[in-house]
């Protein structure tokens, strides 16, 4: 699933061995309260109730950890990469990401308890400040995602900052921007892969799903499918479809858990009602003759999976190459690459 990074204020309290420390209170229970299964242990030093961490989603643990590291180093981190991301509210495919910050020492060991670093002329030190937080700026986060991870997965935070951010009140970038921020940043070959997103990125992506989907669609070679597209029928409107094409006569529909749980997508329906209100769509696109292709989060976790829902449906392949078709059939992983 994506991270997300919005709910911060839901976030429970972190307890620090430090502030028990200060007030002369003693730290010798902690560990025995985690083998109870009372506390969980976020890092070295800082902690958690159990109850607390249980109820939270996979993006909001990865933010208390953000959090678990700020309030235990040395100096101020600065967020980066995923990391940064989560701060600004901008979603990311992520699994078992460690925490990122940025570092100017040119000295050994990077990477270690949990927090990847990543080099950085002092001079390219890009930073602001989010919920308090030291985090590389907005336009930089998405750019360094996109220099380093998959050509599907750099989409999902690029769509998302090419449209406004209304609940974090942040306009939308555009490409232009972006390209110029990146000029001089990165080597030739991440100068590519970021030119590369850049350029296919689409602000009409109405989903993370939908960016990492449209993604592994260019990837493995078919042809790129019209977004948002109108469904009409003899007597009107049918629906907007998150993909087409029209040679095949296919629509594509990714379906995301969100329309089942978040209030905004359910408008006072219940989740049953949802998915009954979803079959009737469906069956009214079918009703002018097209075909319809549905595929969830699990598909896209499966190596091939959408490819061949999208092959038995006949969307036409690409006769040529453009942007992204150089990481091959489907998007490679690399070590510290992101994974649903």
């Amino acid at each position: 699933m994506p991270c997300d990074g919005s709910g911060v204020s839901e976030l429970p309290r972190l307890i620090l061995t430090r502030h028990l420390a200060e007030t002369g209170a003693s730290t010798r229970p902690l560990p025995a309260a985690v083998r109870s299964g009372f506390l969980v242990r976020v890092r070295q030093g800082v902690y958690v109730e159990a109850s607390a961490w249980a109820g939270l989603a996979a993006w909001q643990r990865y933010r208390l950890r953000i959090e678990a590291v700020a309030e235990t180093s040395q100096l101020p981190p600065v967020f980066s990469h995923h990391s940064g991301a989560a701060l600004w509210g901008v979603p990311t495919i992520q699994r078992g990401q460690p925490v990122h910050a940025l570092t100017t020492f040119r000295g050994g060991g990077r990477s270690r308890g949990g927090v990847r670093k990543h080099l950085v002329e002092p001079a390219m030190l890009d930073a602001d400040t989010v919920d308090g937080l030291r985090v590389t700026s907005r336009v930089v986060t998405v750019l360094d995602l996109a220099a380093t991870v998959p050509f599907a997965e750099a989409l999902v935070p690029l769509d998302h900052v090419l449209k406004a951010d209304n609940v974090r009140a942040l306009p939308a970038l555009t490409k232009e921007e972006l390209l110029a921020a990146a000029a001089g940043r990165y080597s030739a070959a991440a100068m590519r892969r970021v030119r590369a997103a850049v350029e296919f990125a689409d602000a009409r992506s109405g989903s993370p799903g939908e960016s990492y989907s449209r993604g592994l669609i260019h990837a493995a070679g078919f042809e790129a499918p019209t977004l948002q597209h109108e469904v009409r029928s003899t007597t009107g409107f049918v629906a907007f479809t998150d993909f087409y094409w029209k040679e095949s006569r296919t629509v594509g529909e990714f379906d995301g858990v969100e329309k089942y749980l978040k209030p905004e997508f359910l408008k006072g329906r219940t989740p049953g009602q949802v998915v009954v209100d979803e079959k009737l769509r469906e069956d009214r696109i079918r009703a002018t003759g097209l075909n319809v292709v549905r595929w969830v989060w699990s598909d896209l976790r499966k190596g091939g999976e959408l490819e061949g829902k999208l092959r038995t449906a006949g969307v036409p392949r690409r006769r040529w190459s453009s942007p992204g078709r150089g990481i091959g059939p489907r998007t490679q992983n690399r070590p510290g690459d992101t994974q649903i």
